[in-house]
């Protein structure tokens, strides 16, 4: 390896200089320390959702580099307008988040159809529409990208009160192993980020005093995460030099809690 400065080196490894990153869910808490993370890097910002107030709020921190659109997530009409946008802006989408989610603290024998299909829709139907519509548009440009899910802790551990959470999350895993073996050979990285317990607008209603406190107790670091701590895996999976032999992975951020047994 040619020697060279660490600050080179890192800009080598990292920088997202020249890449269009469009971030679906960009306007959340998680969603907006991911647009953070991305455009500090270098990359040009589509921040997707409903929310055009907190939408405008992240591009308004990156107003040189970075666009609001607004969109349903589980709308492919919406998505494909998304794509005309990006191609009348001659962009391309070499960085796709899948990050809208929603969440429920419902018990188990009072789920409805109506909340099960609504929180299956947005966690994993939404995410396959973007995967079909911005996917083929990332192939048809000949893009060698990266597609990043964003998956969850409950998704691996069967957490009390979240059932359709965490079911709808497990079949995000599922879906991105699948989708990595079937975009490996056109050129695009398929990976999962499952974040730990990083309080959000979704969970604050289940983070009662008691279930705080098993948290805590279950999660070696003690403490829950802050949401810039997920810029290190972001960077990893967005960067085709860092993560260039990394694909089909779940790439876990959650303080330990996942070692942890007894």
């Amino acid at each position: 390896m040619e020697k060279q400065s660490p600050s080179n080196f890192l800009t080598k490894l990292f920088g997202l200089h020249g890449k269009t990153a469009v971030v679906i869910g960009g306007t959340g808490v998680l969603g907006g320390a991911i647009c953070d993370a991305l455009a500090a890097a270098g990359a040009y910002l589509y921040v997707v959702g409903r929310n055009a107030e907190a939408g405008q709020a992240v591009v308004d921190r990156w107003p040189e580099q970075a666009k609001f659109f607004q969109a349903d997530a589980t709308s492919a009409d919406d998505l494909l307008s998304l794509t005309e946008d990006l191609k009348s802006n001659d962009k391309s989408c070499d960085i796709l988040v899948n990050g809208a989610g929603t969440n429920s603290a419902t018990p188990f024998f009072e789920i409805s159809d109506e909340e099960w299909d609504r929180i299956f829709r947005v966690n994993l139907s939404g995410l396959r529409v973007a995967c079909q519509v911005l996917g083929k548009f990332m192939i048809d440009q000949k893009t060698q990208g990266s597609i990043i899910n964003i998956a969850s802790m409950s998704a691996l551990k069967p957490l009390s009160r979240v059932f359709t959470y965490s079911a709808s999350k497990a079949a995000v895993l599922n879906l991105t192993e699948n989708l990595a073996r079937e975009f490996a050979p056109l050129g695009i990285r398929v990976n999962a980020i499952s974040p730990g317990f990083f309080p959000a607008e979704q969970n604050r209603k289940v983070l009662t005093p008691s279930r705080v406190e098993s948290i805590m107790g279950h999660t070696p670091m003690n403490r829950f995460g802050s949401p810039e701590e997920l810029a290190g895996a972001v960077l990893l999976a967005a960067s085709n030099q860092a993560g260039s032999f990394v694909t089909g992975a779940n790439l876990i951020v959650d303080g330990g809690f996942n070692a942890m047994t007894i």
